[in-house]
């Protein structure tokens, strides 16, 4: 076998090699989340925040309330 010949077979073997490595890491990459579920739970994490804000404000609004219906009460048993 010449030079070249044994040249080419060794860069076969090596392409092999990293064929099949690459071929491990794309089996890999395959159970990895997709883009479509990051934005999916996106959406929802957008939604819960929304829904939160919402939460937030109707407590203070009733802390408020709490507040004002505790000074009263306090006004008429003072008098």
């Amino acid at each position: 076998m010449d030079e070249v010949t044994q040249a080419i077979n060794h860069f076969s073997v090596l392409m092999e090699d990293q064929n099949a490595k690459l071929n491990a890491v794309l089996e890999q990459l395959g159970d990895l989340p997709k883009i479509q579920d990051f934005r999916r739970l996106e959406g929802k994490v957008d939604s819960i925040d929304q829904r939160l804000g919402t939460v937030e404000a109707a407590v203070k609004a009733t802390n408020r309330d709490l507040t004002a219906l505790d000074q009263r009460v306090t006004g008429l048993e003072a008098a």
